[in-house]
């Protein structure tokens, strides 16, 4: 069982800690955050995983950037239409989860055995509107069953919501296991629950559109272009590898899940193949 309060208490002081850092010294020769995700840090192995780039997103969420843009040009998405899809820059905002809803990334499981999984993306949506799933990400759990993240949330403008910080582990699938050639990767983090792929996970939801929310199955027309724009933006910061980039309905293990329904990988592929060294991951 979480404790919400210690989750809380260890995640202000991160925080702090973090905002501390980044004044002394914009470098920033080791994550500020001290190791909670289990990796090594030396300055030529942060993030080794794949996530660099994000780690060097806003890092300082709770001071300068809780419900906040982070650029303040909200129409640059459509500015950038007419531009090479490598000059797209989408809208980016901060709704920092309730401490509640995220935890650490663990370097052992709950057995005390080393886990050192390479990244994986999950891609899902929301079935609601953004702002609904932002909400309740927002909200104070304090049940284990009702905790729920993801890390990135994008809206149906491309807008790029900043909900949990990618060293931090979000709670976006539960029962999950990710499938390759040589075997399953799952990773117990509570002896409680199912294993799930959580722990090495980034967590990316897409906004589901007005006639697909609720669960809709008569009618899900798609992702919106500046969608698709963005999540290509936001994997071309990464060098997770295209075959390490899925979906919720993929790796769950329990047959319910279906998001995220209508997504055109092609499509995807296609944008974040344009990005100067993603063709070849």
């Amino acid at each position: 069982m979480r404790r919400p309060w210690i989750v809380w208490a260890t995640g202000t002081a991160a925080f702090f800690f973090i905002a501390i850092a980044l004044v002394i010294s914009s470098s920033a020769q080791k994550p500020a955050q001290g190791n909670q995700s289990g990796y090594e840090d030396e300055p030529s192995t942060v993030r080794p995983n794949g996530l660099a780039a994000l780690a060097r997103q806003p890092r300082n969420y709770a001071e300068r950037f809780q419900n906040s843009d982070v650029n303040s040009d909200s129409s640059s998405a459509a500015q950038s239409s007419s531009k090479s899809v490598t000059d797209y820059q989408p809208p980016e905002k901060v709704y920092l989860a309730h401490p509640s809803n995220y935890g650490e990334r663990f370097s052992l499981d709950a057995s005390g055995n080393a886990v050192s999984n390479q990244y994986l993306v999950v891609l899902h949506e929301t079935v609601g509107s953004a702002s609904s799933a932002l909400n309740l990400f927002q909200t104070n759990h304090p049940n284990d069953n009702d905790q729920v993240s993801y890390h990135t949330l994008i809206g149906l403008d491309g807008t790029v919501y900043y909900v949990v910080p990618p060293e931090q582990r979000a709670f976006g699938a539960g029962n999950s296991t990710f499938r390759t050639a040589t075997g399953e990767e799952s990773v117990y983090t509570n002896p409680d629950f199912p294993s799930s792929v959580n722990n090495f996970a980034y967590h990316i939801s897409l906004e589901t559109p007005p006639d697909g929310q609720n669960n809709n199955s008569s009618s899900h027309s798609g992702y919106t272009q500046e969608q698709y724009q963005s999540l290509a933006w936001l994997l071309s910061r990464t060098t997770v590898p295209n075959d390490r980039i899925t979906t919720h309905r993929a790796v769950d293990r329990s047959g319910s899940r279906s998001d995220p329904r209508s997504f055109e990988s092609q499509r995807l592929l296609d944008l974040l193949n344009q990005y100067p060294g993603r063709a070849g991951l």
